[in-house]
């Protein structure tokens, strides 16, 4: 059975080469380590309430933590995406339905 570390650094050789995998180690090994931090978070309770007024809510540290990681978690496999060569999330390449959508606009006018 495969590592997570393994997983992730095969799909990077596997679509972005050997050098590309050379280059995420350091950016898997990140990934890991946030995985780790956010299944640790989700334990924590993410809503304080008011004993004395139970409609009174506020968000903990650990929802602002989690949000945090989360948002860094997404940004980092962003980044390991684009090394591995994914073109689906990028800005130069424009994907079929926007082109379709242009050719019609093209069309109507």
């Amino acid at each position: 059975m495969m590592t997570r570390r393994e997983e992730l650094l095969k799909i990077v050789r596997d679509h972005g080469g050997a050098e590309a995998e050379a280059e995420a180690e350091r950016l898997v090994d990140e990934i890991i380590f946030v995985e780790d931090q956010l299944v640790e978070v989700k334990k924590l309770p993410f809503i304080s309430t008011n004993p004395a007024n139970p409609a009174k809510q506020k968000a903990t540290p650990a929802s602002r933590l989690y949000k945090e990681l989360l948002q860094q978690y997404n940004n980092s496999l962003k980044l390991l995406m684009r090394l591995a060569g994914d073109t689906a999330n990028d800005k130069s390449v424009e994907s079929p339905l926007r082109a379709w959508a242009k050719g019609r606009k093209e069309l109507n006018t």
